[in-house]
């Protein structure tokens, strides 16, 4: 989120610099500014990528599982657009009658879907260094017992 603001801020900056006279004290401040900007961006990033550690090593489908339940919503409207609408108005027009059928809007529903699956690339990742969930432990169900007799 931060990271957005700093081409807004940028030429806030610059108005503000500009009223210092000195040249190369403007120049030193607008550097100090960037430099402050960016590591601010940066240690969001870092507690936000905290939180995400957080959340997906959660048992709670609440609250681990609302990217998948996103991405298959979205892949579902995917889905519908580029099979299931040419397949229904073929399969209509076929019967010989007429039915109004509309796409999904996918202007909203396409930037999360990538940025979802930038996520994807990430989950990828984990597999390869083997920490994906499938290799961690599980609990043992309520009433379960550990020595294998069940």
């Amino acid at each position: 989120m931060l990271a957005m603001l700093i081409p807004l801020l940028g030429p806030i900056f610059d108005k503000l610099i500009g009223l210092i006279p000195d040249p190369a004290a403007a120049a030193k401040a607008k550097a100090e500014a960037m430099q402050m900007l960016i590591d601010a961006a940066q240690k969001a990033d870092a507690a936000q990528m905290e939180v995400n550690k957080v959340e997906a090593g959660s048992s709670s489908m609440f609250i681990a599982g609302w990217r998948p339940f996103v991405g298959w919503v979205c892949a579902a409207g995917c889905a519908w657009n580029w099979i299931g609408l040419p397949v229904g108005m073929f399969a209509v027009a076929l019967a010989g009658r007429s039915l109004d059928l509309r796409p999904a809007d996918l202007s909203e529903m396409l930037p999360l879907l990538l940025g979802l699956l930038g996520m994807g690339g990430l989950r990828t990742f984990e597999k390869i260094q083997g920490v994906a969930r499938e290799t961690l432990p599980r609990k043992p169900a309520p009433g379960a017992t550990t020595d294998g007799q069940g």
